[in-house]
């Protein structure tokens, strides 16, 4: 399947999904790492040495999601819990914190609760469960393109092809 394996981030209209060392958060490298046997998605952020050479508070952020296709071009999404690796080490590793995702489960009942509680709300006006997901835009075995249930763009390329590299960041 050419969704599998690593994919390193290009370019994407979010925001907050870039880095530059010129940011706050510090320069970082962005790929995400699909795994279509187990319905896996991971989403890496390694941190980069900051410019004196120094480490960054914070070594790797993991976003784990599990994804299964809907259709021919839909991948539905399920956000499972973020690991946030830190650059301290506790017994000769790496301190990690795990921190969990709200469950559908608990999203569902917010919307259900904001529909009982709808004072004053005028009709067709009752929220719906968000529902996380992207949409393939285009794929070959070294380009992927994605649009996400937000509207935002991802172009992410395979670290094999020699002619992008500059372009992953």
């Amino acid at each position: 399947a050419p969704l599998n394996g690593p994919w390193k981030l290009m370019f994407t209209t979010v925001a907050d999904a870039s880095f530059s060392k010129n940011s706050t958060r510090g320069s970082a490298k962005v790929q995400n790492i699909v795994d279509g046997q187990r319905g896996r998605i991971t989403n890496v952020i390694d941190f980069l040495p900051k410019e004196d050479g120094s480490a960054p508070p914070l070594k790797q952020l993991n976003v784990v999601i599990k994804a299964k296709a809907e259709s021919e071009k839909r991948v539905g999404l399920v956000f499972k819990y973020a690991k946030a690796v830190f650059n301290k080490k506790l017994f000769g590793r790496n301190l990690a914190l795990y921190i969990p995702v709200p469950a559908p489960f608990l999203t569902r009942l917010i919307v259900l609760l904001s529909r009982i509680f709808k004072f004053g709300r005028k009709k067709g006006t009752e929220r719906k469960v968000p529902k996380a997901y992207f949409d393939v835009v285009y794929l070959d075995k070294s380009l992927r393109i994605h649009r996400t249930g937000d509207d935002n763009l991802f172009v992410q390329g395979k670290e094999e092809w020699q002619e992008a590299r500059p372009l992953f960041q």
